[in-house]
């Protein structure tokens, strides 16, 4: 009897990699963003090919079978379809457009919340009572309202994971937390009626930024305060002169120009600079405990014995620096950055991370005068220049963004020269990643040349408004201790509803994309849970009540932040915006004026 043998149908089929940007939209109708870093498409093979690839694989099955004796094989019965269940519409009908639109949009429920509730969220470590005052809980897993401050404007805050420094809308300076006292329970005021536009923290002592330019150094500590010398102050009564309440010290540059004030500051653990509004840069011990000692101050030589005659956190020039009019500065624990007006970024202090940005040195762990990083080497054999647009500093890391201006190199032809003048955004991070600080996904140790976080950098987007593709920059980048979060400059919408607006019920507002990194011992990344993060990542939304609510959706619920939009807030109209202050162990969002 003759055996008949059934041969399988072999089918070869080919995938087509996806193409997706590395931020989801939030409303693809509105906006299309691509990622430069996105993998080509996978070549698809001719249906010609594939039949005979077919057909050869079949009659190869079937002559080997013959020696090697193979069962019996049979086609599989085909696979029973999947039942497709539709998701049934949300009821419209009877609603107005404005619940519309928080039925359609988390995003816009978002900003409509932060609106109508503008304060303060923060999650952390709280053992000294910083993220939630009035809880005794030691850790705060996820964002939660600090109720003092329920309704109320700040320019600045600062977190420790021992106290907690904020700026009111009025200019005045509230702390709190057990460095603080461990009896006041409430944020309080201390320095009052300077008018302070600014807050910078050290190890011991708060260091404030006054509208007029002055600048403020005071204990941490309440008893301290109390205690300590109090200056005299004059009073608008003339010839007439009163004790301060608290104890504080005035860091005053000396031979300021016509009209030159300070107008910026940035602290580290015991250094502090000063930038004045002429673009010079000074230095200055910032804490009551030890003299800054590694570099940090930028004066090569200056210690604690050979400092010069005077208080011992006098401001000192960084004379290295005159002749560049500097623009930004930003301080680590023990390091400092630095960005002139034409883009080109100096570093300074401890490199025993490689934080600064070179290799690790074996003759010293630290570089005592401002030395200029090499960034266009990182863009060495392509046809882009780059220049520095910011820098960022903190613990033991540094964060460098650039635009990369796509040039024209010698003997290009012309249809290689399309594209001139494209600029990429990247950013590129340097020092220590065993936390994941990095953002490059890598859990280094030592990270000396900066290297290149890929999930933040060649970001483009479609500008309907400008009908453009634009790059996607980092409007903001607080780092922590060992933390790190980055606000998005994408497109944002915050005109729904309005008279400008279209006025649909499916327009809605949508803000900036914010990620997370790094370490998260202290549940400081706001995910609820305690892994940390080598790659940058979304958290869900502030207010997870306000969610819940609302019900299902389709899109993916993550949290974003509203930019500067004119609204009214207790009866007055102000221009607010969300802001994240990423501290020692602790995170924030607040609303800033």
């Amino acid at each position: 009897m003759k055996c008949t043998r059934s041969v399988p149908r072999v089918v070869n089929r080919v995938g087509r990699a996806s193409r997706r940007s590395t931020f989801h939209a939030p409303r693809p109708s509105q906006r299309r963003r691509l990622n430069g870093q996105a993998a080509a498409n996978d070549s698809i093979l001719p249906f010609t090919i594939r039949v005979i690839l077919g057909a050869g694989a079949g009659a190869a099955l079937y002559q080997g079978s013959k020696h090697l004796h193979l069962p019996d094989l049979h086609a599989e019965a085909p696979t029973a379809p999947v039942e497709v269940k539709l998701e049934k519409p949300k009821k419209t009908k009877g609603i107005s457009k404005e619940e519309n639109r928080d039925n359609i949009s988390s995003q816009h429920l978002q900003v409509k919340k932060s609106w109508e509730n503008p304060g303060v969220y923060a999650w952390g470590s709280n053992s000294a009572r910083v993220a939630a005052p009035d809880s005794d809980e030691t850790l705060i897993k996820q964002p939660r309202r600090i109720p003092f401050f329920d309704g109320v404007l700040l320019r600045d805050i600062k977190l420790d994971r021992n106290f907690g420094a904020a700026i009111t809308e009025k200019g005045d300076l509230l702390q709190w937390g057990a460095g603080f006292s461990r009896d006041v329970t409430q944020p309080t005021p201390t320095l009052t009626g300077k008018g302070l536009t600014a807050v910078t923290i050290s190890r011991d002592r708060i260091i404030a930024l006054g509208s007029n330019g002055k600048v403020y150094s005071l204990p941490v500590s309440h008893e301290d305060q109390v205690k300590g010398a109090k200056p005299m102050e004059s009073s608008w009564i003339p010839f007439w002169s009163s004790q301060a309440k608290v104890s504080y010290r005035l860091l005053q540059p000396q031979n300021m120009g016509w009209g030159e004030k300070v107008s910026s500051i940035s602290s580290g653990l015991e250094h502090a600079l000063l930038l004045t509004s002429n673009g010079r840069l000074f230095s200055a011990a910032s804490s009551s405990e030890e003299f800054p000692s590694r570099g940090e101050m930028g004066v090569p030589g200056l210690s604690w014995t050979t400092r010069p005659p005077g208080p011992y956190d006098q401001p000192h020039e960084i004379t290295s620096l005159r002749g560049f009019e500097i623009t930004a500065i930003a301080t680590g624990d023990f390091h400092s950055l630095v960005l002139d007006k034409e883009g080109r970024a100096f570093a300074f202090g401890d490199n025993g991370s490689g934080q600064l940005g070179f290799d690790l040195s074996g003759e010293s762990p630290y570089i005592d005068a401002p030395s200029l990083l090499p960034i266009s080497r990182l863009y060495s054999g392509t046809n882009l220049s780059p220049r520095v647009t910011s820098v960022s500093a903190g613990g033991s890391n540094s964060f460098f963004t650039v635009d990369a201006t796509r040039v024209a190199q010698p003997g290009e032809g012309s249809t290689a020269q399309i594209g001139l003048g494209r600029i990429t955004a990247d950013t590129w991070a340097s020092g220590q990643g065993i936390l994941g600080t990095l953002g490059t996904g890598r859990w280094t140790h030592i990270q000396g040349t900066p290297t290149k976080i890929k999930a933040l950098s060649g970001l483009f987007e479609f500008d309907e408004k400008n009908d453009t593709v634009v790059p996607i920059r980092l409007k903001r980048l607080s780092v922590g201790s060992t933390h790190v979060s980055a606000t998005m400059d994408n497109v944002t919408h915050v005109k729904a509803g309005t008279s400008s607006s279209t006025d649909s019920r499916n327009d809605t507002n949508w803000g900036a994309d914010v990620l997370w990194w790094g370490g998260n011992e202290s549940y400081q990344l706001g995910m609820g849970k305690r892994n940390n993060l080598a790659l940058p990542g979304y958290i869900a939304p502030l207010d997870s009540a306000a969610e819940k609510a609302i019900g299902k959706r389709r899109e993916e619920h993550r949290f974003q932040i509203t930019p500067r939009h004119k609204v009214h807030v207790n009866g007055r109209k102000v221009s607010m915006e969300q802001r994240v202050e990423c501290g020692r162990m602790v995170s924030a969002v607040y609303s800033g004026v």
